[in-house]
């Protein structure tokens, strides 16, 4: 392994560039599954209203905030008129929209008062 001293200026511009691609590649990936959530989102959206009756549909969370959607960010949804015994038809139908990004469903009717501010600050209807 080479120390400080010895590396040389070629192998610096090489690290650089290399990173530099890795950050532009590690950019794309995320541009390009932030557009696949939002579309996982509306489709989950759209399964909600015709199979359950629920409206509206809103979208919150690190998809809605600017900078916050990362390699790990799942989908985050809510859902208003979700009769308790669909609940988890509901819950098992958006679940199957996507195997490689997680959608949460939460029911506006039986959810803290604090999540549901923050849904109805931030949310964005789908």
């Amino acid at each position: 392994m080479a120390i400080a001293s010895t590396i040389t200026l070629a192998e610096i511009a090489a690290y650089r560039a290399t990173a530099r691609r890795l950050q532009e590649r590690e950019q794309h990936e995320l541009v390009r599954r932030q557009a696949r959530a939002w579309e996982v989102a509306r489709c989950a959206a759209t399964c909600l209203k015709a199979q359950f009756g629920v409206d509206p549909v809103m979208v919150f969370g690190s998809l809605v905030r600017a900078g916050c959607f990362t390699p790990w960010s799942d989908v985050d949804i809510s859902a208003w008129g979700l009769s308790p015994q669909d609940t988890f038809r509901a819950i098992g139908a958006v679940m199957d929209l996507d195997t490689t990004i997680a959608i949460n469903l939460v029911d506006v009717g039986t959810c803290r008062p604090e999540l549901l501010a923050a849904i109805e600050q931030e949310g964005i209807a789908l």
